[in-house]
């Protein structure tokens, strides 16, 4: 494992992690901890994170979209309520576009896929709010750009399948096989 240097971090370095995933949780509060934040894990439910916001709002947090008892957008909105300078990456395994917005609208500074880089994740959370990030070393494919779409349009018409199909103009069953795949890389 490759030693961190302490970054150039403000004074209060508090950082809440909240991910049901535990092992991904253990080794990114690891690696956080390694570059010089002071870490407050959570279980990985909305109830526990909630709690940590209100009573010792962190200047910095890292929080999953879909926790075992409900949205990390609850959390998100928490936490700018008792602390509204506070910069917070929304992570995610199911990311779409419709999501990413709600994660940006509800207070999130970025929005990051999961498994997500340490770096990536420290990059996020100092990043200037008027810096534009760099291009994407790895940009989505063509096929990954669609199927975001679709899943937008999906997310829009609550998950009814007839009406996102009538919208794309596409036939059900041809929705209905794309739904069911794995997001194209």
């Amino acid at each position: 494992m490759t030693e961190h240097t302490e970054l150039d971090l403000p004074e209060d370095k508090t950082l809440l992690l909240v991910d049901d995933d535990e092992p991904f949780r253990n080794r990114l509060s690891r690696a956080m901890e390694s570059r010089g934040f002071d870490v407050i894990s959570a279980v990985g439910t909305v109830a526990e994170a909630i709690v940590i916001a209100r009573k010792t709002p962190p200047a910095f947090a890292v929080v999953d979209l879909r926790l075992d008892d409900g949205d990390g957008l609850d959390v998100v909105r928490t936490l700018h309520e008792s602390r509204d300078d506070c910069r917070v990456i929304m992570l995610t395994g199911y990311g779409n576009i419709a999501t990413a917005v709600a994660a940006v609208k509800s207070g999130a500074v970025d929005y990051l896929a999961k498994p997500a880089d340490a770096d990536d994740v420290v990059k996020a959370l100092l990043a200037q709010p008027d810096a534009k990030p760099a291009p994407p070393e790895n940009p989505m494919s063509a096929d990954r750009v669609r199927w975001e779409h679709i899943q937008r349009v999906f997310e829009l018409c609550n998950h009814n399948v007839s009406e996102t199909a009538r919208r794309l103009n596409m036939h059900r069953r041809t929705l209905q096989r794309i739904l069911a795949k794995r997001a194209p890389r």
